[in-house]
């Protein structure tokens, strides 16, 4: 094989790596803004994703294989060819994301959509709009090793594992300057037209290459090289069919696993983009380690690696032990989302079965395809295919069932049970599985940390319910949402009373601890409560004694979804629509609930006159300044007041003038139930003397305005206050 080529190619996948996970992090984002940040959306766009993959992998070979009896078209053109379609997704995948948002809202106008539903029907807009470049994708791999054949039928010594290492070495930058650098800098939309142009500059170097290359340039040799046999016997029969299962495994126990590592690490490396980011930048450089050393042949016994992975994938339940790690002394959180403990956590749980699994996934295709683009892009496509089902799995059956280290142990098992299958003697694999069973009983998880928590988990997430010295709390994934604190309840008497007709329709988006949404009931009004996570509402009563009361009540109303898909797909218009959005501030996804594209949603869905009440808690004065202007952007009147803790401020946002009321006249506007409602936790304090704190100490929007004049406003395109990290680093 031409070594000028093999290099070259090197070069193409890293670059192509690259592009590949930038437009998979971009598209994803894409999605959840236009059609919701529910796990199903999220499961659809991966699935659809990997499906891609799997079908470009399996049909790439074949058409590899065709290509020698067409003159004009070698393997090299044709991987050409897909880059020049990857590229252009930059400009069709957004746009078909905005006209199937609009199709969908159109066809669901009026009309109460069922969940499944509008699932469904996205769904089946995403993988119209996805499906054709994710092919494109997959069928990299097999036009790559048939332009990687010279005449003799050779590629090369394990040529799967030398294009598999530099496409996740190229995934790994791109995770990690995608979400460091790229996205703060560009926003999404400019991240992805860099990624196309990357894709096409890669088209036009493999175009070159071949111009320039005189190991295979007329038809004849072409279809000599692909007739060639391999270097090597194919595996058949029975083998072959024991590595197609094994390389099934591998992509359904990593991938499954990385959705139970977000929420192992979660409580330690927060929920900031960036935590995200690290922990998919260490499973890619892991994967990208034990590749390079299959591509180097450096292991002399590689099916003791079954025996490895098996403790390998137990590893995190130890890297998760609240008491492991605990006394490291960590530097001041810096850069809003994790410390120097969270990184080693995440490293030392998730470095060792990534570099195991690196390591196995391109040994089994080697071995199946022993050089051959099709029956290479067949094993491929089965590996895929254990990525599709992989995620699914974990979030829908084995989370919620059997919690994250459960699950672990669930999925490391079929690694251990192929290590006894695999393995001459079975002393390695007994030992393996001794210390398996150590590592479970001895690690305990998170919740741990709390007096007899009350844990609930779904799809979505796991919520503890705790109640430490007397200060309930309620945490998601570890992380404190909320406790009892009157600010929600302000959150909606305050508005309500200035509004200039008694209130019929109220939506709290943001379930919590229940405080808003059992406020507004105090009103006698219908009220809509939509939060995205299950366990959530099922949590009310205990921190509400009359919860079962209130949700029996015909006025409640609690709908498990996006908040904002759901007030997009709303028939109905409200009086008050009261936001809380999970903090911080900085938290991925957050943006979405910021942004003016909600806000513009939002405007949509209030009656006229009525109010839009959305709570923030603070930042830094570049984030306040941008959710500022967003608000007063999307509404003409617009005003502001610091909460009655001293902490964090409430805005509330009309289409009509919000008529100046004092004190008194706000609270003699409060029906008896609400009055009392808000004065609960307050001794000897009069709701009069309630509304005068706030009226004293009211702002105006430019106040926040003036801090950072230069500020955009917020927008989905560019949530500044989840990407930060260049702002905040060089700030100064």
């Amino acid at each position: 094989m031409n070594p000028s080529r093999r290099f070259w190619f090197f070069i193409f996948f890293l670059a192509s790596g690259f592009c590949g996970l930038v437009a998979e992090v971009v598209w994803l984002r894409l999605a959840m803004a236009q059609f919701g940040v529910v796990t199903p959306l999220v499961s659809t766009v991966l699935s659809v994703f990997m499906a891609g993959l799997a079908i470009g992998s399996w049909q790439g070979g074949r058409l590899a294989a065709r290509a020698a009896a067409w003159p004009r078209l070698s393997p090299i053109r044709l991987y050409a060819c897909a880059e020049i379609a990857i590229g252009l997704s930059a400009l069709v995948v957004p746009a078909l994301f905005s006209v199937g948002r609009m199709l969908l809202l159109r066809a669901g106008e009026g009309v109460a959509w069922g969940s499944l539903r509008y699932h469904l029907a996205s769904g089946g807009w995403i993988a119209i709009a996805l499906l054709p470049f994710c092919m494109c994708m997959g069928a990299t791999f097999p036009l790559a090793l048939a332009a990687l054949r010279d005449g003799s039928g050779s590629s090369g010594e394990r040529p799967f594992g030398h294009l598999y290492a530099a496409n996740v070495l190229g995934a790994c930058c791109g995770t990690f300057f995608s979400a460091f650098v790229l996205i703060e800098i560009f926003g999404f939309g400019g991240t992805l037209r860099i990624a196309a142009a990357v894709n096409v500059a890669v088209a036009l170097g493999a175009l070159l290459v071949e111009a320039t290359s005189s190991t295979v340039s007329a038809a004849s040799e072409r279809a000599d090289a692909v007739a060639a046999s391999p270097a090597a016997a194919p595996v058949i029969g029975r083998d072959a069919t024991l590595l197609m299962a094994m390389l099934f495994t591998t992509g359904l126990a990593s991938m499954a696993m990385e959705v139970v590592w977000i929420r192992q690490f979660t409580p330690y490396a927060g929920t900031a983009v960036y935590a995200f980011a690290t922990i998919l930048t260490v499973y890619l450089a892991g994967t990208f380690i034990g590749a390079r050393f299959h591509r180097k042949g450096t292991l002399r016994a590689p099916d003791i690696l079954w025996s490895v992975a098996g403790v390998a994938a137990l590893v995190p339940l130890g890297a998760a032990d609240p008491r492991i790690l605990s006394r490291i002394v960590e530097p001041a959180q810096v850069f809003g989302g994790y410390t120097f403990a969270a990184v080693v956590r995440v490293s030392l749980g998730l470095f060792p079965i990534c570099a195991a699994v690196g390591y196995l996934t391109p040994m089994l295709i080697d071995r199946f395809s022993t050089g051959d683009a099709v029956r290479a892009g067949r094993a491929y496509a089965m590996n895929v295919v254990g990525c599709i089902l992989g995620p699914l799995l974990a979030s829908f059956v084995l989370l919620p069932g059997l919690g994250e280290r459960g699950s672990i142990a669930a999925l490391a098992a079929p690694l251990f049970a192929i290590a006894l299958i695999t393995a001459a003697r079975w002393t390695a694999p007994m030992a393996a599985i001794a210390v398996g069973i150590l590592l479970v009983g001895v690690t305990r998880d998170f919740s741990t940390v709390f007096p007899s928590p009350r844990v609930r988990r779904d799809y979505e997430a796991t919520v503890i319910a705790s109640d430490a010295r007397g200060v309930k709390q309620l945490l998601v994934n570890g992380i404190g949402i909320t406790t009892l604190t009157p600010i929600t309840k302000f959150m909606v008497h305050m508005p309500l009373a200035y509004l200039d007709a008694p209130p019929t329709n109220v939506l709290v988006i943001c379930f919590g601890m229940g405080t808003s949404f059992r406020s507004a009931l105090s009103w006698n009004v219908s009220t809509t409560a939509a939060e995205l996570v299950p366990s959530v509402p099922k949590l009310f009563g205990f921190y509400h004694a009359d919860a079962a009361q209130l949700l029996a009540s015909p006025q409640a109303h609690v709908v498990i979804d996006d908040g904002r898909r759901f007030l997009e797909r709303a028939g109905d218009t409200f009086d008050l629509i009261t936001v809380d959005p999970p903090p911080p501030v900085e938290a991925a996804g957050s943006g979405l609930l910021y942004s003016r594209e909600f806000y513009t949603a939002a405007r949509r869905r209030l009656r006229h006159g009525g109010i839009l009440q959305q709570w923030f808690p603070g930042g830094e004065p570049i984030i306040a300044a941008a959710v500022t202007r967003s608000i007063v952007e999307s509404f003409p009147y617009v005003r502001m007041f610091p909460s009655i803790e001293g902490w964090g401020y409430h805005y509330f946002a009309s289409d009509a003038p919000i008529v100046e009321r004092s004190a008194a006249e706000l609270a003699s506007r409060l029906p008896p139930r609400a009055a009392a409602d808000l004065t609960e936790w307050f001794d000897g304090i009069t709701v009069p003397q309630l509304m005068e704190r706030l009226l004293a100490q009211e702002i105006t929007p430019d106040r926040f305005l003036a801090s950072a004049p230069q500020t955009p406003a917020l927008v989905d395109d560019r949530p500044i206050n989840e990407y930060f990290l260049l702002r905040r680093a060089f700030s100064r």
